[in-house]
């Protein structure tokens, strides 16, 4: 991908606590696998697309630095652990201040990338997490939109990081192939309209994209069973 090309970074944090040890964690990793699959066979996604994934169980790690669809290689997952959603909010904002490639006379600048958080629990170490809600919510460095496992996520704390909160039942095989089919067609909207929208650079700041339905960034309809938070 050259510099003359317009990125659209995608973050996934997915949450590896012991809590999504055997059967949850096996369903997100052939959900990663089969989503990834998906953009490559997508020219649109291959085109623009780079992709990242932070997880988090008592530590949050980048795992894949922000790599384009063609080279990337889904991480072998493995759960442990508490949940630590802040230190993977403050891996974002570290990745996004590395990775995040800013319009040059050289280069054109990166869309606001786009982050889809995956959580089975509500989050541990709290005053770090009250820590980076403010100080993500401040820079409004991404688009973010969460996805709560029922039945002991905290949708309250998930709403305190983004506006755009969705819930799935469980995180059988079948709910984690629709959210991760789900992520596959958010993003092939976002990327097909990008030729309806101006350069990032031209867009007021800090102003954030609104990605609620009618919006100029849109989602794919909820699948079938998920809700939306209001």
């Amino acid at each position: 991908m050259s510099a003359f090309s317009r990125r659209l970074p995608v973050y996934l944090l997915l949450d590896c606590s012991a809590s999504m040890s055997g059967e949850p964690l096996e369903a997100v990793q052939q959900g990663l696998k089969t989503f990834v699959n998906e953009l490559k066979g997508d020219p649109q996604a291959l085109e623009t697309v780079c992709l990242s994934v932070i997880t988090f169980g008592s530590v949050a790690q980048q795992v894949n630095s922000l790599t384009e669809l063609t080279l990337f290689k889904e991480p072998k997952l493995k759960a442990d652990g508490l949940t630590a959603l802040g230190g993977a909010l403050k891996v974002l904002r570290g990745c996004i201040a590395r990775e995040y490639r800013k319009a040059t006379d050289t280069q054109k600048g990166d869309w606001l990338p786009l982050v889809f958080i995956l959580t089975d629990d509500p989050p541990t170490y709290l005053e770090e997490f009250d820590r980076q809600v403010k100080d993500i919510k401040t820079l409004k460095a991404a688009n973010i939109i969460a996805m709560g496992v029922e039945p002991y996520v905290d949708q309250a704390s998930l709403k305190r990081i983004t506006d755009n909160v969705l819930l799935m039942n469980s995180a059988s095989a079948g709910d984690m192939a629709k959210f991760f089919a789900w992520v596959s067609d958010s993003i092939r909207i976002t990327t097909l309209r990008f030729g309806e929208l101006p350069p990032l650079s031209t867009l007021p700041r800090p102003k954030k994209l609104d990605l609620k339905p009618g919006a100029n960034i849109q989602l794919a309809p909820p699948p079938q069973g998920f809700t939306i938070v209001p």
